[in-house]
């Protein structure tokens, strides 16, 4: 089957999972023999201990405050909407997320035994576009996060952006755009990360001469996006060409030992078209006073 028919697929089978969510269904657990099972592509109950994170998941940050809100929440109202698991390679019995960690991760702390899920046999491949496009269109991720799993699918699957921008239903310049953010340093992509820094900050920080530079001050001083953009491009952000220095006359370069003999230290004068300056170098304090000296007398 073609590239495209599986991107096809994949379209219609998030269109109906998200139907699926959307709808609402009474969970429903099944047992025999000692045995737990869940019915595939319907809501079902199973113990939350027979759940496992998937590695590929390309969210990496959770915040422990809002864990600890949603925890409250589950503690009150259970998980009111399914988790999106698949049957765990290798591991008859158990099952892996591919959307849905951090409600899992609240009914744990909430003590749950018991987490409702929606079941889906699907690959490696389908699980982490899944994750991707459940992830992006709920806002969960951040934008790094974000770009590390486009990355995931290029490097792993050959994924071309178009491919990306179809299957996410982004626009190619935002995918274009998010995995500029890889390039960033990681000290910066970290204050993505944590919050500390927006996307907006980000992609306008890409362009920067120096990143790190304008994300301290983004932080210090509270910087508007439009005011990266405009630091960005001003000159001292930009690379310049090193400076070629001038060969000294002859004339200065007497000048220069005259005030040196006169000082009793190392003199240099730099000259211009718009004048210049004359610079003594000392080591000492007691050199400085006797420059002073010199100089009122």
């Amino acid at each position: 089957m073609s590239d495209d028919a599986s991107r096809k697929r994949l379209g219609k089978g998030l269109a109906a999972l998200i139907g699926e969510l959307d709808s609402p269904q009474r969970p429903q657990a099944a047992t025999g023999a000692g045995v737990e099972t869940a019915a595939i592509g319907a809501a079902s109950e199973i113990a939350i201990g027979l759940v496992s994170p998937n590695p590929a998941n390309p969210r990496r940050a959770f915040n422990d405050a809002e864990l600890a809100d949603l925890a409250e929440s589950v503690r009150a109202h259970g998980v009111v909407q399914p988790v999106i698991v698949r049957p765990a390679p290798g591991r008859p019995g158990a099952y892996e997320l591919i959307a849905g960690e951090r409600r899992w991760r609240a009914a744990q702390r909430a003590g749950l035994e018991r987490i409702p899920v929606l079941i889906k046999p699907v690959d490696d491949k389908t699980a982490l576009e899944l994750a991707i496009v459940e992830n992006v269109q709920r806002a969960d991720l951040n934008a790094v996060e974000e770009a590390a799993g486009y990355q995931q699918l290029i490097d792993i699957y050959e994924y071309s952006q178009n491919d990306l921008a179809q299957v996410i239903g982004k626009s190619r310049s935002h995918v274009a755009n998010t995995l500029r953010l890889l390039r960033l340093p990681e000290t910066v992509r970290a204050h993505i990360i944590s919050g500390a820094l927006s996307a907006g900050h980000a992609r306008a920080l890409i362009t920067a001469n120096d990143p790190e530079g304008l994300a301290e001050r983004v932080l210090r001083e509270g910087l508007s996006v439009r005011d990266i953009e405009r630091l960005a491009q001003s000159p001292a952000q930009q690379p310049t060409a090193p400076k070629i220095k001038a060969e000294k006359d002859a004339d200065l370069k007497a000048l220069e030992r005259d005030l040196g003999a006169a000082t009793g230290m190392k003199v240099a004068i730099d000259h211009g078209q718009r004048g210049g300056s004359v610079t003594i170098q000392y080591k000492t304090l007691e050199q400085l006073d006797e420059i002073i000296r010199r100089l009122k007398a």
